[in-house]
């Protein structure tokens, strides 16, 4: 789970992180990249306003109800890519991508994290549609998994959790909501399994962080909670029951014959 990789004989200028105007830039354009509303750009070209249909969400989901799968699918993968996005581009400028936790100095772990933090935070927090957004799912997967090895082989068991839990219950927000919490939990296993107490130590920012992300995740879900407790939450990949008109019309129909 957190392999040692070898250390490059090439050297690269790393940007000073003791600079505040580095933060900045890199949490700026983070958050910008994160905001751009995928959703509703998608939902606007087929002439629907997703935040007056459905559960007026900005994401794949309601997205997906609205306007059919393949669109909820094409929306998971966009906004997937623009969490993961700067979290490359900031790793390889920062020197953290494809390396072990205990070989990143702390400063640089938590720049890493806080530019996945403000992809997921910009596409919840979009300016461009009065500061709305989606839950931070699929951004927060893109951005997790992208940091390579640290956090994406749990980004991906997630997924992999997420997509089992919407077959079996059919219902995409308890789905998130456990994959998200499954992500701090696989990164403690992983670094206890590692390196025993000093793994653990090694991987707090990580550990930290992607609980911080879970705990973001079930909040943006608290009306899903209710919905779920009260046995009125919407589920998918159920077959629609016909009207009561075409019901009608077949029992006439029988009656007939």
């Amino acid at each position: 789970m957190f392999p040692v990789l070898a250390e490059s004989t090439t050297t690269t200028a790393l940007p000073n992180l003791d600079q505040p105007l580095v933060w900045a830039g890199f949490l700026v354009g983070a958050y910008l990249l994160g905001s751009f509303p995928t959703a509703h750009l998608l939902a606007r070209s087929r002439g629907v306003d997703l935040g007056s249909v459905g559960s007026k969400n900005y994401g794949a989901t309601n997205l997906g109800r609205t306007l059919g799968r393949t669109w909820g699918i094409l929306c998971f993968v966009l906004d997937a890519i623009k969490g993961a996005a700067p979290v490359l581009l900031s790793g390889w400028l920062i020197g953290a991508l494809g390396a072990s936790p205990g070989s990143l100095a702390p400063m640089t772990a938590w720049l890493w994290l806080a530019t996945a933090a403000a992809a997921i935070i910009g596409h919840t927090l979009s300016p461009w549609i009065g500061f709305k957004g989606g839950k931070g799912v699929a951004t927060g997967f893109g951005a997790l998994a992208a940091m390579w090895p640290v956090l994406t082989l749990p980004a991906i068991l997630a997924l992999v959790l997420w997509c089992a839990l919407v077959l079996v219950f059919r219902m995409v927000s308890l789905a998130s909501m456990v994959a998200a919490v499954s992500v701090p939990c696989s990164v403690l296993v992983a670094a206890i399994s590692a390196n025993g107490l000093t793994g653990v130590q090694d991987a707090v920012p990580f550990l930290a962080a992607s609980g911080g992300i879970a705990l973001f995740v079930v909040w943006k879900h608290r009306a899903n909670i209710t919905r779920i407790r009260a046995g009125t939450e919407s589920k998918v990949l159920q077959k629609k029951p016909n009207s009561p008109t075409s019901s009608t019309a077949t029992n006439a129909a029988e009656v007939k014959s």
